[in-house]
């Protein structure tokens, strides 16, 4: 039986890389920054982190995660309530509380068990969760531990409509859902604030009018936003204008603030209360360590005092998606940092990120099953620490190859 299921999984990684789906690593000898050095020497100009303010090598918070480990040690070997909850662990539940204009919050070893560990204790099989079709992995994984009923709205579709598609789907919008929802004790919303492979805001300012229309609670991960959208970087209810009216938001340390690690939920204290009495991954998971912790501190003190980096990553992106419109790409329209180059074809992406890097242009296509089949692309994504001198090498680079493989003319 075991030599039947290795040949089984020989076969379909053989399938995998035929069509274009194989996800292969790539080995970088350097820090992350807005260029790195690959394993075999090469020297690259780097489009496809999450660094978006270009923290992840910065000396001040270097310094901070060193200073965090002379004082507090490697780690907590425990759990946050039995031995494992230090000082600078409060510290920054303040501070992410304060930046983020929520009441309390609560830390995690990462926002993909923010989310895991979010929808169980509060909602039960009398409740509802009304989620965004396109939200993160790790939402969906979230409220599928949960014994709520789910209600699946097209992306952004906030209407009071009810359909069925060619293949027999049905499709609602964020109003009917809630409308089925009504008989349910809670009604819970849940969406990405930005959507990380298309780049595109949630539609909070109306989700949050048809929330308080038929008593729903607001969910909001800002993974891909806390630290840059909005005018002072604290996310997609900033930008949107609808601070307060947001219950709960998830977010995480390692993409903006830092790239190294860490999650929380923020929002409602009651709401932080329940999820440290009785959330799995926090009662079960080790606690954040104290070098991510101190150099989280210090990346939200930076944040609080400047937001010159975060208005830089955003001058950058729309540099970047207009000078690729003028080019001739097929662009998702977005208004954040991620800028979504439609290619289609799989293989075909494939092969074009493969080419670009060969320029010194270091990004990935994304196929299935990150995205849908079809819908492959390369996501670019840019960061307060590329020049414009870096962005223009970056078009030099996809025209040249665009034409190359017939993606423009």
């Amino acid at each position: 039986m075991s030599k039947e299921i290795i040949g089984d999984l020989r076969k379909t990684l053989k399938e995998l890389k035929v069509q274009g789906t194989y996800k292969n690593e790539k080995i970088i000898v350097s820090p992350q920054g807005a260029k790195i050095r690959l394993e075999n020497g090469k020297k690259v100009l780097n489009f496809c982190s999450n660094n978006y303010l270009g923290l992840a090598n910065n000396f001040w918070l270097k310094l901070a995660a060193i200073w965090a480990i002379l004082t507090r040690g490697l780690g907590l070997a425990s759990v946050r309530f039995i031995c494992g909850t230090q000082d600078i662990h409060k510290k920054l539940e303040k501070k992410i509380s304060e930046f983020l204009g929520m009441e309390d919050t609560v830390l995690y070893s990462s926002c993909f068990d923010s989310n895991g560990g979010l929808f169980e204790p509060l909602l039960g099989e009398n409740d509802a969760v009304i989620t965004d079709e396109l939200n993160h992995r790790s939402i969906i994984d979230g409220i599928r531990l949960c014994k709520a009923s789910r209600f699946i709205y097209a992306h952004a579709e906030m209407g009071d409509f009810e359909k069925t598609d060619a293949a027999g789907k049905t499709i609602m919008g964020l109003e009917r859902c809630l409308k089925k929802a009504q008989n349910c004790r809670y009604r819970m919303i849940a969406t990405d604030g930005v959507f990380s492979m298309d780049g595109d805001i949630a539609k909070l300012r109306e989700i949050c009018d048809l929330a308080d229309k038929y008593d729903a609670l607001v969910m909001v991960d800002d993974s891909h936003a806390t630290g840059y959208i909005g005018k002072t970087g604290r996310g997609t209810h900033e930008h949107c204008d609808v601070m307060g009216r947001v219950e709960i938001i998830t977010t995480t340390f390692g993409k903006a603030l830092g790239g190294a690690s860490g999650g929380c939920v923020s929002g409602k204290k009651d709401i932080i209360e329940i999820l440290r009495q009785n959330s799995p991954p926090y009662l079960f998971s080790n606690t954040l360590a104290p070098a991510i912790v101190g150099a989280a501190i210090k990346a939200l003190k930076m944040m609080s005092k400047s937001s010159k980096l975060c208005r830089r990553t955003m001058e950058n992106a729309v540099y970047f998606r207009e000078k690729m419109k003028q080019a001739g790409f097929d662009i998702k329209p977005g208004e954040t940092s991620i800028v979504a180059v439609m290619i289609y074809d799989e293989p075909l992406t494939v092969k074009m990120a493969d080419m670009l890097q060969k320029e010194g242009i270091y990004v990935r296509g994304f196929t299935y099953k990150v995205v849908p089949k079809g819908k492959a692309r390369i996501r670019v994504q840019l960061s307060a620490a590329h020049s414009i001198d870096d962005l223009d090498k970056a078009v030099r680079a996809f025209i040249k190859v665009g034409k190359e493989l017939g993606v423009i003319k």
